[in-house]
């Protein structure tokens, strides 16, 4: 299935103009894809705004189907592609939901760890100094130089642990 380039450009400023708050992401999303040596193209800023804008961990079928509902002509490969390469440019996280299936969230540029709610798939920053000391403490009790971390805390969010009860 071909992607119509004309097609696509229209439906990017009319999906500006119905989210003006996401002018300012699309800014940072031209800077970062630059960063990472990407070209700019309409398909990667569709993708990347509609995963800024979830707010929460998607999978790819699920940031697919968003995109589809106002980008018809969109493919699958497209979007799971422009996913991987903003993965690889650190501007995505990808996380492991039950079943062996990737779910990805929008990530600020500084590097941070994450609280993943297994129930609503909401995502939260933990902020690197709140994780240093124990990355510290693991490298002394082991001798080992720890270069980088990644961290992923699943469990449930206050909102979720209170519908619970």
């Amino acid at each position: 299935m071909g992607l119509n380039i004309g097609q696509m450009r229209l439906s990017v400023k009319t999906h500006r103009r119905a989210y003006p708050d996401l002018v300012v992401v699309t800014a940072s999303i031209d800077t970062r894809l630059a960063a990472g040596g990407r070209r700019r193209t309409a398909q990667r800023v569709v993708v990347a705004e509609a995963l800024a804008s979830a707010k929460r961990a998607l999978s790819a079928q699920e940031l697919y189907e968003r995109i589809r509902a106002t980008h018809p002509t969109i493919g699958r490969a497209t979007v799971y592609r422009a996913l991987e390469q903003q993965v690889e440019d650190r501007m995505a996280s990808r996380f492991e939901r039950d079943g062996h299936v990737s779910a990805y969230i929008a990530c600020d540029a500084e590097h941070h760890h994450h609280l993943v709610c297994t129930n609503c798939q909401r995502v939260e920053d933990v902020a690197e100094d709140v994780v240093g000391p124990m990355l510290g403490a693991v490298g002394r009790r082991h001798d080992f130089a720890v270069d980088h971390a990644a961290l992923d805390f699943y469990g449930l969010c206050a909102r979720c642990r209170g519908k619970r009860r």
